[in-house]
């Protein structure tokens, strides 16, 4: 018996990719069925499904659950899940598409075959609903609030087949670890009490921090990186791997780390995000996820530490994945090293105030790099790719 968290809401993960004997006929089949076209966030939460980290949805959410969920963060049968995982399609395809009909689902950009959904349910969909309860805002200006003024106007519903994880097996070979694969890792190393953090920047001190206080707490971390599609501006995906391998290679004890990556496009939901980072975490075997400051947040839409009170807002048994709050972090010249607002008594101008924003500025502004800021291999790689840039 596994000694590890249960996947959420099931007793065995429900991973939607078809086997891969299977898979040729069945390309071949929904090359022969009416096409819906995916958009980026679409085929990242399909490729989500596929891996089963989003266990236990059986596909895109009809419109019951979608409105239970935006609302009260809940489904329909009173399971807990704080974001809303939906197809979305013109009226025009809905209207050629019978309830029972199976679809091709294909990736807007490639043109590529990604699985086959059965239609169970059609229906419109209220977007400044939507809006306004997971992002807290309508704004268009916030990335996530502007996917969802983009979609189409009807969400189709209904049971997937996944038949494709897209480039990400081979592009991250070593770094692409499903649910059931992390599961196996950590019961290889005989850990029970796993950490996840979150990251889709290079990781800088403070980030370092927040990791090694896990270390000291777990048996161990999961360095779980974004591997889909970010905002402009955001490190790609392979230069953040090369920092994270550096930092990691010599700042870390052997054993006390697993780095992977998973395929989701970020939302930029703020609290609602954190907390389903929280839900596939657990899928993953996490029982702990690091929550630090503004967790998947953008500009100045959440106050600092809205995701650590969002965690305080839920019904006792929503999942069994716990958070790791921790203070704002940075270096404290007094005290010569890391420290957070519990433990260092010291006043801010002797802090110096760590963040990935502020790295790209440095950046782009030519700044010399402290050490206190960011570690020197660290910074050495991310120099290589904004030279590249110019």
């Amino acid at each position: 018996m596994s000694d590890l968290v249960r996947p959420h809401g099931a007793t065995s993960l429900k991973p939607l990719l078809l086997p891969e004997a299977e898979r040729v006929e069945e390309i071949k089949r929904a090359r022969t069925l009416k096409r819906v076209a995916l958009s980026s966030r679409e085929v990242s939460d399909l490729f989500m499904l596929a891996m089963g980290a989003y266990t236990p949805l059986a596909g895109f959410m009809g419109e019951q659950d979608w409105r239970s969920c935006c609302a009260d963060m809940v489904l329909s049968d009173g399971l807990f899940w704080p974001i809303p995982i939906t197809l979305s399609c013109d009226q025009d395809v809905a209207d050629s598409i019978g309830i029972g009909e199976k679809v091709a689902l294909v990736d807007r950009e490639s043109a590529e075959v990604l699985g086959v959904l059965t239609v169970g349910e059609k229906y419109r969909i209220d977007k400044q609903l939507e809006c306004s309860h997971v992002y807290r805002t309508t704004d268009p200006a916030h990335p996530g609030v502007l996917k969802v003024l983009e979609q189409g106007p009807v969400n189709l519903a209904g049971p997937v087949v996944a038949l494709s994880e897209g480039h990400f097996p081979a592009t991250y070979p070593g770094l692409y670890y499903r649910p059931a694969e992390t599961r196996t890792m950590f019961q290889e190393r005989g850990w029970s009490k796993v950490a996840a953090f979150q990251t889709r920047n290079p990781m800088h001190r403070s980030h370092e921090h927040l990791v090694k206080i896990a270390v000291e707490i777990c048996d161990g971390v999961l360095i779980h990186q974004v591997l889909g599609a970010l905002k402009p501006g955001d490190i790609p995906a392979d230069v953040r791997v090369q920092a994270v391998d550096a930092l990691v290679r010599r700042y870390f004890v052997p054993g006390t780390v697993v780095q992977a990556g998973y395929p989701i496009e970020m939302r930029y939901a703020g609290p609602r995000e954190a907390l389903l980072h929280a839900v596939f975490r657990q899928n993953f075997g996490c029982s702990h996820l690091i929550i630090g400051r503004d967790h998947a947040g953008v500009g100045k839409y959440y106050g600092p530490f809205d995701a650590h009170r969002i965690f305080d807002t839920l019904a006792p048994g929503s999942m069994e994945i716990q958070p790791l709050k921790i203070d704002v972090t940075f270096y404290c010249f007094q005290c010569a090293g890391m420290a957070t607002g519990r433990t260092c008594p010291h006043d801010a101008k002797h802090q110096l105030s760590i963040s990935g924003t502020r790295l790209r500025e440095m950046f782009a502004r030519h700044e010399d790099i402290p050490r206190e800021f960011s570690r020197p291999e660290v910074i050495e790689i991310l120099q290589a790719y904004y030279d590249r840039l110019k």
